[in-house]
């Protein structure tokens, strides 16, 4: 399974947020990696503006060039906002959607676990982190992995009302997709108009 595997920090430090959780080290450094980071001073274009605008869309789902055209291309063929569509497809990923319900305390573990069949929809095991989840359907633990102490971990204390989008029952260890969520609700810092644009091109 293709992913990104190269050091977090920097590309974290390039857009300047905490695009895979929690880190330290932008507090200490938050300009961009490279021996001139903080000297540098040149005025981004127009289209880099765009590309880095996908770019962390991408590093933010953990999803690889092909897969967010394919995406993108879904998106822009069904009717509505393109860029609002893209974002509650990528949403709606299996492996988003345990990281929402807390069941993992990042998007790449919440992919592993995904990939190592801990996790079940409607009561059935699914290994496929790019699996879409649609509303109604149930998003659970498997029985035997729900005393992993990495799942938890990740539920203690887990405020789940963040997600209004997202219902969970902490004695089944089940969450449910009650609805498609709608853009306001996505916290994530995107511009997605942007990517629409860079495609457009």
């Amino acid at each position: 399974m293709a992913r990104y595997t190269g050091p977090k920090t920097r590309i974290a430090r390039k857009f300047g947020e905490a695009i895979f959780g929690a880190d330290k080290v932008l507090s200490k450094k938050n300009y961009p990696p490279g021996q001139h980071g903080n000297n540098r001073r040149r005025k981004t274009s127009e289209y880099g503006v765009m590309l880095a605008e996908k770019q962390k869309a991408k590093y933010t789902y953990g999803v690889l060039e092909k897969q967010f055209r394919n995406m993108f291309e879904k998106a822009a063929g069904m009717n509505g906002i393109t860029g609002e569509i893209l974002l509650q497809s990528l949403e709606c990923r299996l492996d988003n959607v345990v990281f929402r319900l807390g069941i993992a305390p990042t998007r790449a573990a919440a992919r592993q676990l995904v990939g190592h069949k801990h996790i079940t929809v409607d009561g059935k095991v699914v290994n496929i982190p790019s699996f879409s989840v649609k509303p109604g359907q149930l998003v659970g633990v498997r029985e035997k992995s729900k005393s992993l102490e990495v799942i938890a971990n990740s539920l203690a204390g887990f405020n789940h009302s963040k997600y209004p989008w997202l219902e969970w029952d902490e004695n089944s260890k089940i969450g449910k997709l009650l609805h498609v969520p709608e853009r306001a609700d996505i916290p994530e810092n995107i511009k997605e108009h942007l990517i629409v644009e860079l495609y457009s091109k």
